[in-house]
């Protein structure tokens, strides 16, 4: 899952465990994002914990349904610069189809590496692995004052809004 661009090479790859400081470091800079963004409900967790969620693998919870998750990360050189978690889901409403969705449940590209196809690499790459599991569809949910993600997922990745969440202060 080699992808060139640019003038660096980036390697797209299952991650590891040793991988789990290179994942934590991108976390935090889409944590301290998401937080100047809404920072009543996101917070910016402690490197280490988070460092140590994806050393012991915790990234995933354990689903009754058997579905499984899987975690890749971005490398330019030696250095990790993003990472996608995706893992399968269906639908508990009896309503739906029952399909299986690649839920993309974390995505985080450097800041310094924006726009040069990683976060597009990582997201296709996620992609295949869903549709090679048997997912129909793939999911994921951004802020929706998180503009510059909107546009990436809708005009360039072809994702498009098939629910709304809403949320109320209680």
């Amino acid at each position: 899952m080699d992808e060139a661009a640019g003038p660096a090479a980036i390697t797209i790859r299952e991650a590891v465990s040793g991988d789990a400081d290179g994942i934590a470091r991108t976390f935090i800079e889409s944590a301290e994002y998401h937080a100047r963004l809404d920072p009543e409900r996101y917070l910016v967790p402690a490197v280490e914990a988070i460092s140590a969620r994806y050393q012991e693998g915790r990234q995933h919870p354990s689903q009754a349904d058997g579905g499984g998750g899987i975690t890749l990360v971005a490398e330019v050189g030696d250095e990790i610069v993003g990472f996608v978690d995706a893992r399968l889901e269906a639908s508990p409403d009896p309503m739906h189809r029952e399909l299986i969705y690649c839920h993309i449940a974390e995505i985080a590209v450097s800041h310094q590496h924006h726009n040069q196809g990683i976060g597009q690499g990582l997201l296709r790459a996620a992609e295949d692995w869903g549709r090679g599991q048997g997912a129909k569809f793939a999911s994921l949910e951004y802020h929706t004052a998180n503009s510059r993600a909107g546009s990436f997922y809708q005009q360039r990745m072809g994702y498009h809004a098939a629910a709304t969440i809403a949320i109320k202060r209680l």
